[in-house]
């Protein structure tokens, strides 16, 4: 391969690229964009929960447990009903996601240390959240429940849960979201750099005169991979800088190992992005290629569902998936401080990925120079 003329034709492809100013919004702002608002808006977390309250006792018992209720960061609006009557409404127009609902025994049963219980009425068209809310009131209960033992001079009981969260002591969402999204954010770069790159040059009708140049197909694919790896590099370097800076997401591995499998893990994507390239005759066909790619891809990474709670099937086709290795090792990296060797183990299939990817490329490459 001659190192002049895939000098020049990265130095074309840069150009043609940052030249033109919605190619420049596409890959700077929208990114930066996109990285403000998934850190936000994609979330599992649930607050802000509206909670409905009928105490049909009213003793003091009954108060208190209403008020740690109302005082609880999760319940951002609690509100009394006045009968039983308004408990399905209230959940059927979905002016609250539950209704505590306190019997008329309450206060007397807590007082003569019998069993009380409240009920929970929750909306279950959204399984997860209620889950999640069901959760948190059982934990305000049993909290409850201790200080009246502990008040009550009752025996101590006789096992404790004490929980300790590693790596992100505070379930703090973000710190699992953002480093997800320089994952994500960064094969939208890679992908749509090279994806257009071929589809741009049928549509404006240089690619024949890259057919008659000197330029063997190896040395096309050279100069069509290199543009996107530096402007991927560049675009990820950025996000990563975002995240640690403005996001305040603890880097505790070294980034050295962070390059390494950036570096790794963006070939795997420029090779996918390259091959459908290839197949491609127009930019229409290009960017509709790469989402066709990037939906499957997010959703079969571990991005927002684990991967062992999916059909063994769909396992097994996540193997061929590059956003599934990085994200496993941008996590471990930022929050684990994840060791040079354990990122290799976690990142070495990208490099069969992308040597695949690269060849099924370069052959549909030489094919069209035939």
């Amino acid at each position: 391969m001659n190192a002049a003329r895939i000098r020049t034709l990265v130095r074309k492809e840069l150009l043609a690229v940052l030249r033109d100013a919605r190619s420049r919004t596409v890959l700077i702002v929208f990114p930066i964009l996109q990285l403000a608002i998934f850190s936000f808006a994609a979330t599992l977390e649930v607050k802000n929960v509206e909670l409905a309250l009928l105490d049909k006792d009213g003793g003091k018992a009954a108060v208190e447990l209403t008020q740690r209720f109302a005082g609880a960061p999760y319940f951002t609006r609690v509100f009394a009903l006045t009968r039983q009557a308004e408990v399905a409404p209230t959940l059927e127009r979905g002016r609250a996601m539950a209704v505590l609902v306190i019997n008329e025994n309450f206060s007397r049963d807590v007082a003569a240390s019998r069993p009380a219980s409240v009920q929970l009425l929750l909306d279950g068209r959204r399984s997860n959240t209620a889950q999640i809310v069901q959760g948190y009131a059982q934990h305000i209960v049993e909290q409850y429940d201790e200080d009246l033992s502990e008040r009550a001079g009752g025996a101590a009981l006789p096992a404790t849960l004490v929980a300790r969260n590693w790596f992100n002591p505070n379930l703090a969402y973000l710190w699992f979201t953002v480093p997800n999204l320089i994952g994500m954010l960064s094969m939208v770069v890679g992908l749509l750099v090279t994806a257009l790159s071929v589809a741009r040059e049928r549509e404006l009708g240089t690619f024949d005169q890259l057919l008659v140049s000197p330029l063997s197909a190896w040395e096309i694919l050279t100069g069509k991979t290199l543009p996107a790896m530096i402007l991927g590099l560049v675009e990820s370097a950025l996000i990563v800088a975002a995240s640690i800076l403005i996001f305040r997401i603890p880097c505790h591995g070294s980034l050295g190992s962070m390059a390494f499998s950036l570096v790794l893990y963006l070939f795997s994507v420029v090779g996918f992005g390259l091959f459908i390239s290839s197949l491609c005759n127009t930019q229409q066909q290009a960017i509709l290629g790469t989402f066709t790619f990037m939906i499957p891809a997010t959703l079969l990474s571990g991005f927002a569902t684990p991967l062992e709670t999916m059909p063994r099937l769909l396992q097994w086709v996540s193997l061929a998936n590059p956003m599934r290795y990085f994200l496993t090792a941008i996590r471990g990296i930022m929050l684990k401080g994840m060791s040079f060797g354990m990122v290799f183990d976690a990142v070495w299939p990208l490099a069969i990925i992308a040597v695949v990817t690269l060849a099924l490329a370069g052959w549909f490459f030489r094919k069209g120079l035939d």
